[in-house]
């Protein structure tokens, strides 16, 4: 059906369509909207479709539920800051010591927290949150800041340095308990000065 394929390219690779990428731009930016406008567990997928004006058989070929689409609308900003992480300059990316390299981790995390929470607490509740591919890349970045930080045992330390930038630990902070967002994020770079420094 027009629209609903990939194209193989030479390499092997599939190519997205012109109009089904289209749809999916309307379709994430529909859903920024409503999941920003709205509590996100009451969006619903005919929500979405209506907003992105897309039919559902279209929307569905792509996202199976909510859910998946406020993963992938969150990918969208997670992917930019991997590459300032990968490639960026430091304390973010390379080229500073690992204490410096966490703090300046934890607060982009926040400032994606901040910008972006209706979409994380959508996209990361619960359990879902350690199986997204964003999880990994940071559990891979903070376990590689911890090695080379000294630490002698960072499975055991790796998790527990990324529990505070849980979406719901986050909100449970600022919402519930009333600390502001600048000190969650002093917070965190005491945090990592405190573990990681010598």
């Amino acid at each position: 059906m027009p629209g609903s394929r990939d194209l193989p390219q030479a390499d092997g690779q599939r190519s997205e369509r012109a109009d089904a990428r289209r749809n999916r731009r309307r379709i994430l930016e529909a859903a920024q909207q409503l999941f920003t406008e709205r509590e996100q567990t009451s969006v619903t997928m005919g929500d979405i479709a209506q907003a992105a004006g897309v039919g559902r058989a279209t929307l569905y070929r792509r996202y199976p539920d909510p859910g998946s689409v406020a993963i992938a609308l969150l990918d969208e900003h997670e992917k930019e800051l991997q590459e300032r992480i990968l490639r960026g300059p430091p304390p973010l990316g390379p080229g500073a010591v690992p204490s410096q390299r966490l703090g300046a981790f934890y607060e982009a995390m926040i400032e994606l927290l901040k910008t972006h929470l209706p979409l994380a607490l959508r996209a990361e509740s619960g359990s879902m949150r350690f199986s997204t591919g964003a999880y990994g890349f940071w559990r891979a970045h903070v376990r590689s800041l911890l090695v080379e930080g000294g630490l002698t045992d960072p499975d055991a330390y790796v998790d527990a340095a990324l529990a505070p930038l849980d979406p719901a630990v986050y909100r449970h902070q600022v919402a519930d308990l009333g600390i502001s967002h600048s000190r969650v994020a002093a917070a965190l770079a005491e945090q990592a000065r405190r573990l990681l420094s010598p």
